[in-house]
């Protein structure tokens, strides 16, 4: 098997893994939206879905939770040459602190029009204020991230 077609497996895995904590954040109540963090060996440091609901914690996204997780294992507040999957676009909030981490890429799923940081509202990572701008690789796992966050939101809408 050549290099790029191992390297596309491992991407798409890792995306699987951050569908799976979706998943279980949807089982949760929580916005299925969910994260894996990897370090510049290729190994997963820290997975996390949404969990602002039972945290009473309007920042525990999944983002969020998975970079605090690594930054405390790890010692340090900068994840350098690490990568980022996340099944949904991320927030302002999130885009910022993914700067202030200096994450190497980030790959995520479904865009979010209304909510989102990167390609939609603020562009957190065009704006002269930011000091890092992470390599961006949307659309990975966009099909099924889309549709957990639509089946979660119109089970929501029915109750």
């Amino acid at each position: 098997m050549d290099d790029d077609l191992m390297a596309a497996q491992t991407r798409l895995g890792h995306m699987e893994r951050a569908l799976e904590e979706a998943r279980a954040a949807g089982e949760r109540g929580e916005v299925p939206v969910g994260a894996v963090l990897v370090a510049p060996s290729g190994s997963i440091v820290a997975t996390a879905g949404n969990r602002t609901r039972e945290q009473s914690d309007p920042s525990a996204h999944a983002e969020m939770l998975v970079i605090r997780a690594a930054a405390a294992e790890l010692g340090s507040e900068r994840l350098i040459d690490h990568d980022l999957y996340v099944t949904l676009e991320p927030c302002p909030m999130c885009a910022a602190v993914i700067s202030f981490a200096r994450i190497r890429r980030l790959y995520y799923g479904a865009s979010d029009p209304k909510s989102g940081g990167v390609e939609h509202g603020p562009r957190i990572f065009s704006q002269t204020t930011c000091h890092h701008r992470p390599d961006l690789y949307p659309g990975l796992g966009e099909v099924e991230a889309a549709t957990l966050l639509r089946e979660f939101f119109a089970t929501r809408r029915l109750d």
